[in-house]
């Protein structure tokens, strides 16, 4: 029978993302510069090994303590970036969080461009944040897309059967429907199970469409229902384990 080692080592950078206390990325610049000690000693390389049931790693001379796991979903509003920080001094998404909720550092699972809304996970555990946006998981999406003209069953077949971008890129809708039409313009709700960088803009322009809203209003089964916009709450114990999977 194959036993899981003991004391199993992962890099150091990737060591202090998976206690929770900051990105990878974030982790690199910190053990570059300095900041990061292992068992007392400065380390400059961020694959140093670690064994996080025996290491001890500080931060400035803070001892890093595995932060409990914590998973969020917002109602992200337009006109708000998914970054930490902006150089153009933009809003971003940290801004709707409560300074006095104590929160521990949490990072946006996968993006909503700065035009886009809806439904936004948050969380500081990154390997399920991974799990959850790596490609092979096909883990539908859903948004609903104001578009600036009367869409056909022509345009919705194109949609399905997929489009080829200028860069080479194939853009697909798994499913498309129409979900209710005006005078100029209508709602179609848009299903993807991948999740290209704006996947659907670029698929819409590709075939002379305008994107006059788009709304990310489900991932997999949990939905962003009567959450105001701007607002987030915990996900339930119930809702984390649907988007798990049953192989979690």
């Amino acid at each position: 029978m194959n036993r899981r080692p003991a004391f199993r080592k992962i890099g150091l950078a990737r060591a202090l993302s998976k206690l929770g206390y900051c990105s990878r990325s974030q982790a690199v610049g910190l053990i570059g510069g300095g900041r990061v000690r292992l068992n007392g000693s400065v380390r400059r390389d961020p694959e140093t090994p670690v064994s996080l049931a025996r290491d001890h790693i500080s931060v400035d001379g803070m001892r890093v303590e595995e932060k409990k796991k914590i998973y969020l979903m917002m109602n992200k509003p337009r006109g708000v970036v998914t970054t930490a920080s902006d150089e153009q001094g933009r809003k971003t998404v940290y801004t709707l969080l409560d300074p006095l909720a104590s929160l521990p550092w949490i990072a946006p699972v996968g993006r909503l461009d700065k035009a886009s809304e809806g439904l936004l996970l948050l969380t500081n555990d990154s390997e399920w944040s991974a799990r959850i946006t790596a490609p092979e998981t096909h883990l539908e999406k859903t948004y609903h897309v104001q578009v600036g003209t009367l869409a056909d069953e022509k345009l919705l077949a194109a949609l399905r059967g997929g489009v080829r971008t200028e860069d080479g890129d194939f853009l697909r809708a798994r499913r498309v429907r129409l979900l209710r039409q005006g005078e100029k313009n209508c709602w179609l709700e848009i299903v993807l199970d991948e999740g290209k960088n704006r996947h659907i803009r670029r698929m819409l322009t590709q075939v002379g469409v305008e994107v006059l809203r788009l709304i990310r209003v489900a991932i997999g089964p949990l939905e962003l229902g009567d959450l105001p916009k701007g607002m987030y709450r915990r996900l339930t114990p119930d809702e984390k384990r649907s988007l798990d999977g049953p192989d979690s």
